[in-house]
């Protein structure tokens, strides 16, 4: 069936994998068809007060049983086998996946992941996979997206099927970021099954030995050298139900225990700290700049490229906007995260070099989209404070690309900061090759932006920072 729609023009390949069913994207609509012999247990999973209690606070994506062939797009509809199911999910508002995640956002899918496990054990349903690919965030909330990966449970079963699985992509990773200092995105890009013991013992080396890794790392690299499976564990049945939840109940604590903590770090002071070119009353004009922009212009759907800490991004949340963060420091992207969260603010922080956007990957690149195929013509206003003069002096960047590059992004509005060569910030990225920007002024900004926007107001907010307003011109 699926080589058959993939012949009309229906997206089918966000998903191919499960056995179970399909993903299948048409148009704006995100639809699953489920195979006869899952839609039994998967109208009994979305009918439970488990399922709608998920949905209800957010935790589940919102998913609907579509009732009829009417409902159903035409290709579908000729071809879906009988008795197959198909539902719709409402749409995560911006699709964001594991490798721009930074540390403390892995963890806590991996949390909600375990807890998810936990509630569904004692409501007759079994998690049957535990990847962070079956997880997005919609702001700063996580929400679990695979609704065929519960399945109805014998109460004798005392095993986590995916409990391994649990282990090589969430916990892992965690580790390798904290011991090693590999970035989330390193791994996870490249390894959507997570790492395998032996690599992990490797990334580790001696400190595999330690008595917090000995168990999850050391073990199973050495089990592995005789092709065991990670901590494989014979299929077994309790005496009893309690003894059953008393076995996996332990077995999710101990999937908890391994997740390592995230250390605090500098990461909240670091948008501060890059405040040294600003005196206390020149970031104050800085500050109010931007809230007036906000204010007059009130943005519903912001991007904030090169964000930092995140200060202008949960500004904009707080003046009513749906904000899409990215930076490429995942220390100062965890710790927006951090206070997006505590403050229940719309931010969706990601860790994204706009220089070095996330590109589309998976199988024939189509399982997961690139960052801009995601990003373009989808912001009515784009922040860029702080950022053209990095991507000019750091990545040699034409002035004129930037501009290109920020018309594709916003509908509408462009906040961008002009900083002149002669600032003390641009002279330490440029690094000595001052004559290469010697020919860089204002008006040669404002010319360049002049080609894609119309200036609608500038503001100095230092001898030698101006924050522009622009809008894009229609074509």
């Amino acid at each position: 069936m699926e080589s058959r729609l993939a012949e009309t023009g229906i997206e089918l390949r966000c998903s191919f994998r499960d056995p179970n069913g399909f993903v299948f994207r048409d148009g704006s609509r995100i639809l699953r068809c489920v195979f006869p012999h899952a839609a039994e247990n998967l109208r009994k999973f979305l009918s439970s007060d488990l399922a709608q209690g998920w949905a209800a606070n957010g935790e589940l994506c919102s998913t609907t049983v579509l009732s009829g062939s009417e409902e159903l797009p035409q290709e579908v509809a000729q071809q879906a086998e009988d008795g197959a199911v198909v539902v719709e999910h409402r749409p995560i508002p911006f699709p964001n996946y594991p490798y721009e995640w930074p540390p403390e956002m892995l963890r806590a899918a991996a949390e909600m992941s375990v807890r998810l496990a936990s509630e569904a054990l004692h409501g007759g349903f079994v998690l049957k996979d535990a990847t962070p690919y079956n997880v997005m965030f919609d702001g700063a909330r996580p929400v679990f997206l695979d609704v065929l990966s519960f399945e109805s449970r014998d109460s004798l079963d005392a095993i986590w099927p995916p409990y391994a699985q649990f282990v090589r992509t969430f916990v892992y990773p965690l580790i390798a970021s904290r011991e090693c200092g590999v970035e989330i995105g390193e791994l996870l890009l490249t390894h959507r099954d997570g790492l395998k013991p032996e690599r992990m013992a490797r990334l580790l080396g001696w400190k595999r030995w330690m008595p917090r890794f000995f168990a999850p790392v050391a073990l199973p690299a050495l089990f592995s050298k005789n092709r065991s499976s990670l901590h494989a564990t014979a299929q077994r049945k309790a005496q009893d139900a309690r003894e059953a939840e008393f076995i996996l109940d332990s077995r999710f604590r101990k999937a908890l225990r391994m997740l390592p903590e995230i250390p605090a770090n500098g990461a909240a002071s670091a948008y501060m700290q890059n405040q040294c070119t600003y005196s206390p009353s020149q970031w104050s004009d800085k500050d109010k700049a931007i809230a007036e922009i906000l204010d007059r212009f009130e943005p519903r759907n912001v991007l904030d490229i090169g964000c930092n800490s995140g200060h202008f991004s949960l500004l904009a949340a707080r003046h009513g906007a749906h904000v899409v963060a990215i930076d490429r420091e995942p220390a100062a992207i965890g710790a927006l995260f951090k206070s997006a969260l505590k403050d229940a603010l719309p931010v969706l922080p990601l860790v994204v070099d706009i220089a070095r956007p996330s590109a589309a990957c998976g199988w024939e690149n189509s399982e997961c989209l690139s960052f801009l195929d995601r990003a373009r013509d989808r912001f009515d206003c784009v922040l860029m404070l702080a950022l053209a003069h990095h991507l000019i002096a750091d990545e040699r960047v034409p002035l004129n690309f930037i501009f290109e590059l920020a018309y594709t992004l916003t509908r509408r509005l462009l906040v961008i900061e002009y900083v002149d060569p002669s600032d003390a910030q641009f002279v330490t990225v440029a690094r000595g090759r001052d004559a290469l920007y010697a020919g860089l002024h204002a008006t040669v900004f404002e010319n360049a932006a002049s080609v894609r926007f119309r200036i609608v107001a500038s503001r100095a907010v230092t001898p030698t920072r101006t924050i522009y307003t622009l809008e894009r011109k229609r074509t």
